[in-house]
C-alpha cells in the first residue's frame, strides 16, 4: 500500500466508513467510500487555532516518503524550525545518537520498511528516555499507533496533516516538560 491509499484508507476508517471495490478485466476497477452522515453541529473554530503557531527547535522528521519529507521540511522551516531528514528509521536513529543535544522533538514515521516506527520509537527512547516524539501515519490510531502511545509516545497526527495541525501539534508537544 503506497502512502496515497494508506491516507485514504486511515481517513474513510477513522470516520467510521467503509471502501468497496469492483473490477473486471479489461475494465479497471471501481472504488466506493461510504462515510455516515454526521450529527454534529457546525462550530466555529476558535480562534486560538485559528492561525499557525510559529516556533524555534531542531525538529528530525523520519519519514520514508520524499515527498512528505519534502513538503514537510518547507512546512516547518516556514513556521521558523530547523529541520534535519532522515528517508529511513535507521538514519534517523544515526542522525539522532549525532545530534541528539541540539533536537527538539522527532517527527516519527510509523510504517517504513526495515525500521519501522515502533522499532525506532524504541531504539530512540534507548538513546534518550526524554526524546521527545510526535508519531505520524496515514493509518489512523489503531493496532501499532495505539502501542507505542501506551508506551510514552508524546502525540499523534494523522497524514495528511495540515499546517495549522502540525504547528499547534508540535507547540503543545514542546510546551510539555
Amino acid at each position: 500500500m503506497d502512502a496515497a491509499q494508506a491516507w485514504a484508507y486511515g481517513i474513510i476508517k477513522n470516520h467510521d466508513g467503509i471502501i468497496t471495490v469492483s473490477s473486471e478485466v479489461g475494465h479497471g476497477a471501481n472504488f466506493t467510500f461510504f462515510l455516515p452522515a454526521s450529527q454534529k453541529q457546525l462550530s466555529v473554530p476558535d480562534q486560538s487555532t485559528a492561525s499557525p503557531r510559529k516556533g524555534i527547535g531542531t525538529i528530525l522528521m523520519i519519514d520514508d516518503e520524499k515527498m512528505i519529507l519534502d513538503v514537510s521540511v518547507q512546512m516547518l522551516n516556514g513556521l521558523g524550525y530547523t529541520c534535519l531528514t532522515a528517508d529511513d528509521g535507521q538514519k534517523g536513529l544515526e542522525i539522532y545518537a549525532q545530534n541528539q543535544a541540539d533536537i527538539d522533538l522527532v517527527i516519527l514515521d510509523l510504517i517504513m520498511p526495515k525500521y519501522g516506527g515502533e522499532k525506532v520509537f524504541d531504539q530512540l527512547k534507548t538513546i534518550d528516555p526524554d526524546a521527545k516524539v510526535l508519531l505520524s501515519s496515514g493509518y489512523s490510531m489503531d493496532g501499532h499507533a495505539k502501542k507505542i502511545m501506551q508506551r510514552g509516545c508524546d502525540g499523534f497526527i494523522q497524514k495528511p496533516f495540515t499546517l495549522n495541525e502540525i504547528s499547534h501539534k508540535i507547540a503543545e508537544i514542546l510546551s510539555q516538560p
